[in-house]
């Protein structure tokens, strides 16, 4: 299920109720599932990266504070299902380069923390995780650091774990951002 945003739920709605961390995750392959989502993103394989989404999907960077709401306040990525794939189709085309030539990536994840068990709107709790992260971006003229916390939610659908929303909130989101041109 996709939803545009206009028929998007509140932020509240969104959050879901939280409760206990879900029975039948096991750290390892938490961990696994996340490192494997920030090589996919680090190389530009865009199939593979947005393959791990489930149908409802949310993906946030927020813009001048942690818990803005979206819809009144900028964000640097506020994007449903649907808007992931349009923007890796874009991309995919060759003709909407972000950067030309792309940046080198590699990113570092830490602190991996199972949080809490989040209702989902199919009746089902998903598996909500906290991180940290440092990206390091090599650009031809300069190179940028960048930090942050990630919240992840993760849902196991046909036996597989997917990505039902990532929340990626900069250390310094209340500053002037350069460019982010990859996928954070």
């Amino acid at each position: 299920m996709t939803t545009s945003p206009a028929t998007r739920p509140e932020p509240a709605a969104e959050e879901g109720r939280s409760g206990p961390i879900p029975e039948g995750w096991s750290y390892d392959e938490v961990a696994q599932f996340l490192y494997r989502e920030a090589r996919l993103a680090d190389e530009n394989d865009y199939d593979g990266w947005e393959a791990l989404w489930t149908d409802d999907a949310l993906y946030w960077v927020p813009s001048g504070g942690a818990d803005l709401d979206p819809r009144a306040n900028v964000a640097i990525i506020y994007d449903n299902r649907s808007r992931i794939s349009t923007r890796m189709k874009q991309v995919k085309t060759g003709k909407r380069y972000a950067q030309a030539p792309p940046s080198d990536l590699r990113r570092i994840i830490g602190n991996i923390e199972f949080l809490a068990g989040r209702e989902n709107p199919f009746g089902g709790v998903d598996l909500e995780i906290g991180a940290n992260f440092i990206a390091y971006e090599s650009r031809q003229r300069e190179n940028q650091l960048w930090g942050g916390r990630t919240t992840y939610r993760l849902r196991r659908v046909d036996g597989e774990i997917r990505l039902a929303y990532k929340k990626v909130v900069l250390v310094d989101n209340d500053k002037p951002i350069p460019t982010l041109a990859f996928l954070i």
